[in-house]
């Protein structure tokens, strides 16, 4: 025997039941969940880094946008997205290597920088007639053929007095011309940095690093203000607590002709050459 299914009886001259809505409230929460997964990606695992300044030529571009690794060396206030959670010290630390280019919360300002690490805690750095000395032994430096900048809007050839302009033609863009050299750190890795003129931060006297800091500088030598100068001019030893990641890659690059109201020039503008560029060895041009 079959049972009559049950059903709910409608009156009479009422209108069908409509499909219950879900309303604002889902859309708030897949924002939310957006927002949060947004926050976990950029404060833990690896966020972007735009390049303002030509400190670190020839390794990085004024233009150039760095991927930025947040885990080798742990968490502190400065690695998470809008500062929150706010908490003294660092957690699972780790110290960087020397040669490692970092982004680093500036000591006194509330701005990201970006330079390499030159000297660790204990170490003793100097700087003897623009060459770099480290615990007492004067690092490989080999003198290559000059680096040639292409300029653009973003990249003038901006010299430090009493340096000239070296105005270069070529093919598309003329260059700017810097004199380069390979400098190779004790047990590697090698990179290159730019020496333009004789300045007074050619020379820098024996200073070591204390404990829970290193010294940084730009590859950039003579238009760095690094570890070399003491706050507020420049940034003195950088504590590992401001520590904010590792340079990983260099995955996109703009010359500074693009505008944000036309899309097609930001390709027009796009650098191609300096997509996948790493911070040791030659640098990429």
């Amino acid at each position: 025997m079959r049972w009559p299914t049950l059903s709910r009886a409608r009156e009479p001259g009422a209108p069908p039941a409509e499909p219950r809505k879900e309303g604002g409230g889902s859309l708030f929460r897949f924002i939310l969940t957006l927002a949060v997964l947004a926050w976990i990606l950029r404060s833990f695992i690896i966020a972007p880094f735009n390049i303002p300044s030509g400190s670190m030529l020839p390794t990085l571009y004024i233009g150039d946008y760095v991927m930025v690794a947040k885990w080798p060396y742990g968490y502190s206030r400065f690695s998470f997205l809008f500062g929150f959670p706010s908490f003294k010290g660092r957690i699972f630390a780790g110290l960087p290597r020397r040669g490692d280019v970092v982004v680093f919360r500036h000591p006194t300002e509330d701005i990201d920088l970006i330079k390499r690490v030159i000297g660790l805690p204990g170490d003793t750095v100097e700087v003897r007639d623009g060459e770099l000395v480290l615990n007492g032994k004067k690092l490989s430096r080999q003198q290559l053929e000059p680096f040639e900048m292409p300029i653009s809007p973003n990249s003038p050839c901006k010299v430090v007095p009493p340096a000239s302009p070296m105005v270069v033609a070529g093919g598309d863009h003329d260059a700017c011309r810097y004199p380069a050299y390979l400098e190779t750190l004790p047990g590697g890795p090698s990179y290159t940095v730019l020496d333009q003129t004789d300045t007074a931060a050619d020379d820098f006297a024996p200073t070591k690093v204390p404990p829970g800091h290193v010294f940084i500088m730009g590859d950039n030598r003579d238009d760095s203000l690094d570890s070399r100068f003491a706050t507020p001019r420049g940034i003195g030893m950088v504590p590992v607590e401001n520590l904010v990641g590792r340079g990983l890659v260099t995955f996109w690059s703009t010359d500074g002709s693009s505008s944000y109201w036309k899309p097609w020039t930001w390709f027009s503008a796009l650098r191609s050459n300096r997509i996948g560029n790493g911070y040791t060895g030659h640098p990429q041009q």
